[in-house]
């Protein structure tokens, strides 16, 4: 499957502008299939970091010893 990447954003109508160079790499009447990605919600971001930081308070001294293994 071929990747395409552009960047745009929602019409009143509800379409969306492709630009000129992404339409001629696309098929008239190709099926294709969108992946929509928008930026998360500071609330979402916040909830991210506050977890990343509760994760580290469970970490002890004693937890020391499994740096020290061997990664194969």
């Amino acid at each position: 499957m071929k990747a395409l990447e552009l960047q745009a954003s929602l019409n009143p109508d509800g379409t969306l502008d492709v630009p000129e160079s992404v339409v001629s790499d696309i098929p008239v009447g190709q099926a294709l299939r969108v992946l929509v990605l928008m930026p998360e919600s500071d609330t979402d971001q916040e909830w991210e970091q506050r977890v990343a930081q509760d994760f580290g308070l469970g970490y002890s001294d004693s937890d020391a010893i499994y740096d020290q293994l061997s990664t194969r």
